[in-house]
């Protein structure tokens, strides 16, 4: 009934309200004169708090206080109760206040619920609003939990992690003034004054938190109890204190119904001589019971003060005793209703033979169709009721607009009235020779005025006041938004870190059980069939099945953004387990990258704004375009290239051509499609619309250049376009880009006359940059053009995992084919070592078939590719690519010759058939 969510974990058990947490930060308050140097203060008072429904809607006094520890502002009935009604939580919520609104009113509002409370006085409010805006700030600002120390074997793999936030003062803010303690209302205090009055004595109970009212009540009662057995003395004198700690220290029952109590043994009724020793002792009990008084009530206090205090308590009691006794009232009835229940019930159990039985629940239904009838009676006296209500109300909306009407008229008369006075005034004021009349309504429209500016100034303050506040909230949500974000950010660096040390530690024990494997060979042991098993379960484990609590960052997923494999499918087993070390190093590589490297990436791209070539902008695309920055930038590049060629319709115009006739690549086409990246989700998915949108624009690139037509591999081209800039008219120009404008001419033709240069041209870079390892392969006779003219055809295509492909393309469609040497040069050097450690020519082309795949350090191939692999002049590769197109033209002109010698020479032939075979010309049949 409090309009709010109760938490079982919190409100049915008791909870220590006012231990202070050790090393704390004191409460910066304001403390008046007689309490400076004194102990830090407790947040705590009597507050007015809306809640209820029905007809016990309305305001119910409440006494708030605030847990330390856990941010929470409990409240409960009296300040004396044991256990909470519920608790706010404030280290989410915000705070407001309305000028508008009742005096003293203010509202905590939280994730699930709005809280209405009302204090008793507009500094009161202010005082709460203030405390509770600090204690959220000590909260968010209190020092974190020491973390475990690191294990010494990741501490090691890498740089420590500092997740050390500076501690900031709660510095108060120039927006609201600091609001001294009102005396008496909060704190200490306020428990001592009498509990707020109610209208009823219903209306302040909790039928929502029906069971801790009646634990808190029969608490009390046992308390009473307590007091008046233990009591005696005069009543101007306090007992022995030795006894209050142990009472103290009693735990309450929390059942009130305890078996085994007989009513005989309650204690009898005391005269009425002790009834003032009796207050005494259970006013001492219920302060020694509120942990703020841990040594009872003061003793040097005057006789007054006692029997004020002694009067209050009564008053309490029988305000208690009222509400108390409605509370009976209303679990009577509700004993009644069950006992009756009950009684039907066990005559029902009782009846001895089936026909009793069901004489019983005829009986019953008989009862339940008359309980019918009388409902549907009631219903319709109350659907009577309604319409004669509709009619009444009808009845006074027409007397209110007669009213209005009259109030009107009135209205206009007055109007009359007062001009005619004002006219009549003016007549007896313009004569000379008689006397000015007193104004005497100039004086009263003179105190209507400063009555209007008085009541101006008022509103006018409390919207400054309402101003300042919210300012000062504003304030602190903001510094405590950007604490929570500066906290969070180091936890997710710290996470993404532990999670990659956790890759690296799988990735080598897969390692380690690879080399197991090898060194094993195909030995059928226990101990092969064991690692067998091991290797089955490295293949199949998840990370996230052995998370704890079920929560991953960034789990290794399936697909990656543009929908490749993540861990590619090899059919070989052995291969399958590189897969997956390949996988958590790539996993490894990006989250320890994540925070380094590419969050100033992409602040730097943010930055950003036009693009225009600069050397900044070549920097930046070698570094990688973000995916969400890479379809503008590549489409700023690709119109860069082929802003010549481009012109309105040319695309739509290209498919239209196909419908009228079919090209004649179009059966290679569809014959490609399928073959077009099968470990893509994409291309390999039924319902995609990608495998259709790639067929449109390599027909529609077939009738823009047919001297090309259609060549294997443009296909793979399209595909990569496709996927980053999803647009097909996007894509088709980006191929455009990249056949007729950044490779040479006759890369893609038949005779593939570029293509085969570019090979030889790559052979010369390679015995420059890297002799050990040409060295090395032409021991073995190791030929690489098997192994890289596809990786120039495709532009690496189907070579490097798509992290590191994107990167290699964002530079290629801006500096070109010298992308393309310096990434081939910088794989080899790559994979240096392992490719010197083989010794058989036969392991070298199968390390060289997948050896791509195993590369994850996409920063490191980009420092060898334009660090490691300089000077490379492009003067050097255009006169390479000269010298050797020279030669192949050459050889192929030799070629040519030998070829139409070899024909000429066939043909001057006589095409006589051999002795002892049989011509073709001769008939089957003997003669």
């Amino acid at each position: 009934m409090e309009g709010a969510q109760e938490d079982p974990a919190e409100s049915s058990s008791s909870v220590p309200r006012f231990a202070e947490p050790a090393g704390s930060a004191r409460s910066a308050e304001v403390p008046p004169p007689e309490e400076s140097g004194a102990a830090p203060k407790k947040l705590c008072g009597y507050l007015s708090k809306f809640g209820g429904k029905g007809p016990i809607r309305g305001w119910k006094s409440r006494w708030f206080f605030y847990d330390e520890k856990k941010c929470h502002l409990y409240y409960s009935r009296t300040a004396q109760d044991a256990n909470p009604l519920d608790s706010i939580d404030l280290s989410t919520a915000v705070f407001d206040c309305k000028a508008d609104a009742e005096e003293g009113t203010f509202e905590i509002k939280t994730a699930n619920r709005i809280i209405t409370l009302k204090a008793a006085t507009k500094q009161v409010m202010l005082y709460w609003l203030q405390q509770l805006q600090m204690k959220r700030w000590e909260f968010y600002n209190s020092p974190p939990a020491p973390p475990a120390a690191p294990d010494a074997a990741l501490a090691g793999n890498g740089p420590a992690l500092r997740l050390e936030l500076e501690q900031e003062e709660a510095e108060p803010d120039d927006f609201l003034g600091p609001v001294r303690t009102p005396p008496g209302l909060v704190g200490v205090a306020a428990a001592l004054q009498p509990v707020p009055t109610m209208p009823l004595a219903l209306q302040n109970i909790s039928l929502k938190h029906l069971g801790t009212e009646i634990q808190n009540t029969m608490s009390n009662i046992r308390g009473n109890r307590q007091a008046q057995g233990t009591g005696h003395g005069p009543p101007g004198e306090d007992p022995p204190l030795s006894s209050e700690p142990q009472r103290a220290e009693q735990p309450l029952p929390s059942d009130p119904s305890t078996p085994g109590k007989d009513p005989a043994d309650s204690p009898k009724p005391t005269p009425k001589s002790s009834l003032t020793a009796n207050l005494i002792q259970k006013a001492k009990r219920q302060n020694n019971t509120f942990p703020f008084f841990a040594d009872g009530l003061t003793r040097s206090r005057t006789a007054q003060e006692k029997v004020l205090a002694l009067e209050q308590q009564v008053l309490m009691l029988t305000k208690e005793l009222k509400s108390q006794k409605e509370l009976v009232r209303i679990l009577h009835k509700a004993l009644e209703a069950a006992q009756q229940e009950k009684r039907a019930t066990s005559a029902y159990l009782a009846s001895a033979g089936e026909k009793d039985r069901l004489e019983l629940v005829r009986h019953k239904v008989r009862q339940i169709a008359e309980l019918g009838r009388q409902l549907e009676a009631l219903e319709q006296e109350r659907d009577s009721l309604v319409q004669t209500a509709s009619l009444r109300e009808q009845q006074v909306q027409e007397l209110q607009q007669h009213v209005q009407l009259l109030m009107d008229k009135n209205q206009a008369k007055q109007q009359v009235i007062c001009k005619l006075s004002e006219k009549v005034t003016q007549d007896f004021t313009h004569p000379p020779t008689q006397p000015p009349v007193p104004p005497g309504a100039a004086d009263r429209d003179l105190l209507s005025q400063q009555e209007k500016m008085e009541q101006l100034k008022d509103d006018m303050e409390a919207y400054r006041t309402q101003n300042r506040f919210l300012n000062s909230e504003i304030h602190q949500v903001t510094k405590i938004w950007r604490r929570v974000a500066e906290k969070e950010r180091a936890l997710l660096m710290k996470c993404a870190y532990l999670q990659a040390k956790n890759c690296q530690v799988e990735s080598k024990y897969l390692a380690g059980l690879r080399r197991l494997q090898e060194a094993m060979g195909g030995e059928a042991t226990e101990c092969s069939e064991l690692l067998r098993q091991l290797i089955q379960e490295a293949l199949q484990w998840e990370a996230g099945e052995a998370s704890a609590d079920g929560v991953e960052l960034s789990p290794i997923s399936e697909y990656d953004e543009y929908g490749f494999l993540t861990v590619p499918n090899y059919e070989m087993e052995d291969l399958k387990l590189l897969a997956k070390i390949q996988a958590l190093e790539v996993h490894s590589h990006h989250l320890l990258a994540h925070e380094a490297v590419e969050r100033p990436l992409r602040e730097r791209w943010a930055a950003l704004s036009d693009l225009a070539p600069s050397v900044e902008l070549k920097q930046l695309l070698r570094a990688g375009v973000p995916r969400e920055h890479r379809p503008r930038v590549w489409r700023w590049l690709v119109h860069l290239r082929v802003q010549h060629l481009q012109s309105p319709g040319r695309y739509q115009e290209l498919l239209s051509r196909g419908q009228v006739r079919e090209h004649p690549a179009a059966r290679q086409i569809e014959l490609d499609l399928h073959r077009t990246f099968p470990s893509n989700k994409h291309f390999t998915c039924p319902t995609s619309n990608f495998p259709d949108k790639l067929r449109r624009v390599l027909l529609a690139f077939s009738w823009q250049n047919p001297t090309i037509g259609y060549c294997q591999g443009l296909n793979r081209l399209a595909a990569i376009a496709l996927l980053v800039l999803e647009e097909e008219e996007s894509a088709f120009w980006c191929l455009v880009a990249i056949v007729e404008t950044i490779m040479p001419a006759d890369y893609y033709s038949k005779t593939l006359t570029s293509s085969q240069v570019d090979q030889r041209v790559l052979q010369d870079l390679l015995l420059e940059k890297l002799p050990r390892l040409m060295a090395h392969l032409g021991q073995h006779r190791v030929d690489l053009s098997f192994i890289t003219f596809n990786w120039f055809l495709v532009v690496f295509a189907d070579s490097l995992i798509s992290n590191i492909l994107l990167r290699v393309w964002d530079a290629f469609l801006y500096e070109g084919t010298k992308v393309v040497f310096r990434y081939a040069l910088a794989i080899f050097k790559y994979n240096e070592e392992e490719i010197l450690r083989l010794q058989d020519g036969l392991e070298i082309y199968q390390y060289l078939r997948f050896f791509t795949k195993t590369i994850c350090n996409s920063q490191k191939l980009m420092n060898i590719a334009f660090n490691d692999m300089n000077p490379f002049p492009m003067k050097q590769l255009r006169q390479l690519r000269t010298a050797h197109r020279e030669r192949l033209e050459a050889e192929l002109h030799e070629l040519e010759r030998l070829k139409a010698e070899y024909l000429e020479t066939r043909n001057s032939q006589d095409p006589a058939v051999p002795e002892g075979c049989t011509s073709e010309d001769e008939g089957e049949g003997g003669p």
